[in-house]
C-alpha cells in the first residue's frame, strides 16, 4: 500500500510518499516559505504554495520512483493550522483524489506529529510532549483518543520564543544552523535574572514571562545575553516540570517529544536528565521530522486508510481548530 501525503498548515508545503513495509519512506520533498519580516503572512504563504505545489508534487513522485496511478490514497492536513494555508493543500488534494479516483484521507496535523515519532522510535504507548510553533501540550492515548493532561494556558513555547526574539531584534530568521536565536543569545549569558515562573498543576503559562522580559529589556539596564539565558532556563524548566508531572500522573514508561521546538540542545539535555532519573525510555524526534513535513501526513494517512477511514472530496472541510483530542485513533485500539 502506497500513500501520498500533503502538508500545508503553516510555512511548509510538504509532500511525502510512504508504503506499509520497510523502507517506509519513499519520498520527502518540501518547499518552505520564509517571511522577510515578522511572522507568517498567510497571503504571501498562499501565493508561495500555489507557485511551488506542482513542482513539489512532481519531485516527490520522481523521488519515490512511481507514477501517481500507483498511489493507493491521497492524505492531506485539514487542521489545525492557518486557514488560507490549509485550504491550498486541501484544494490540491481534493483535485488529485477526484481526477485520479483515489480515496482521500483527512489527517489531523497534531496526530501526524505524534504518529511519525512513534514510527521512528517504535513506541507503543508513550506520554507525548508536543512542542511546536502553535502547540504546547502533554498528551497520551486513553480509550481511543489522545487525551490532554497539560497544556499552555496562553501562548505556546514556540510562539513565545519567536515573539521574544522578534521583539529583541534577534530575528528573523528565528533559527540559524538548527539553533533558535534565543538559545544562541543565551550562550553568552551568565547572570540569572528574577522573572516569572508559572506552572499551574500540569499547565504552563508564558505570557507573563514574555511581558516581564520585554519590560526589563526596554529599561535599557539589562544585559541581553543574561536576559535570554534567564528566559530560556525558566521556560525550558517549566516544560520539564509539566512533563514529569505527566509521567507521574499516567505512569508511562515511554516519553515521546515531538515538534520543532524540541530541537534545542539545552531543552533536550534537561529532558534527558529527567527521563534518566525516572527511568523512562525517551525519544526526541530528530529535527528533520520534528518540523512540518509531508511524510508524517502520508504515514498517518496510511494508518487511517488501513482502518477504512476516508472522506468524500466534497466533504473534506478545513478545520483550523481541530484539536488532537477530537480524533478517534482507531489504529491504536
Amino acid at each position: 500500500m502506497i500513500v501520498l501525503g500533503i502538508e500545508s498548515s503553516a510555512h511548509t508545503f510538504g509532500v511525502g510518499v510512504v508504503k506499509d513495509e520497510e523502507p517506509y519512506i519513499l519520498a520527502d520533498v518540501r518547499s518552505v516559505y520564509t517571511p522577510k519580516s515578522g511572522g507568517i503572512h498567510p497571503k504571501e504563504a498562499v501565493s508561495y504554495f500555489i507557485e511551488k505545489a506542482p513542482d513539489t508534487i512532481v519531485k516527490a513522485l520522481d523521488e519515490a520512483g512511481i507514477a501517481i496511478d500507483k498511489v493507493d490514497a491521497i492524505a492531506v492536513t485539514l487542521g489545525p493550522g492557518l486557514g488560507p494555508c490549509l485550504r491550498v493543500g486541501a484544494t490540491i488534494a481534493r483535485a488529485l483524489a477526484t481526477y485520479y479516483g483515489k480515496p482521500l484521507i483527512p489527517v489531523n496535523h497534531a496526530v501526524a506529529h505524534v504518529e511519525i515519532g512513534k514510527l521512528i522510535f517504535r513506541f507503543k504507548d508513550p506520554l507525548v510532549v508536543y512542542l511546536s510553533g502553535g502547540n504546547t501540550l502533554i498528551t497520551s492515548l486513553s480509550e481511543g483518543r489522545y487525551r490532554i493532561f497539560g497544556e499552555t494556558l496562553d501562548i505556546s513555547l514556540g510562539n513565545f520564543l519567536d515573539t521574544l526574539a522578534r521583539e529583541l531584534r534577534l530575528a528573523p530568521p528565528y533559527v540559524v544552523s538548527g539553533l533558535h536565536q534565543i538559545d544562541r543569545c543565551a550562550q553568552e549569558g551568565r547572570n540569572f535574572l528574577d522573572l516569572p515562573y508559572v506552572v499551574k498543576g500540569q499547565d504552563v503559562s508564558f505570557s507573563g514571562l514574555l511581558t516581564a522580559a520585554l519590560k526589563l529589556y526596554k529599561t535599557g539596564k539589562v544585559n541581553l545575553p543574561d536576559l535570554c539565558y534567564s528566559v530560556r532556563e525558566i521556560a525550558y524548566s517549566a516544560i520539564v516540570e509539566i512533563s514529569e508531572r505527566g509521567l507521574a500522573h499516567t505512569g508511562k514508561k515511554e516519553m515521546l517529544v515531538v515538534g520543532g521546538v524540541a530541537s534545542s540542545p539545552v531543552l533536550r539535555s534537561k529532558l534527558e536528565a529527567m527521563a534518566s532519573v525516572r527511568n523512562v525510555n525517551l525519544g526526541i524526534v530528530p529535527p528533520k521530522y520534528a518540523v512540518d513535513n509531508g511524510v508524517m501526513i502520508a504515514w498517518t494517512g496510511l494508518l487511517m486508510f488501513k482502518h477504512n477511514i476516508s472522506v468524500r472530496p466534497e466533504e473534506a472541510y478545513v478545520k483550523q481548530r481541530w484539536k488532537i483530542d477530537q480524533v478517534d485513533i482507531l489504529w491504536a485500539t
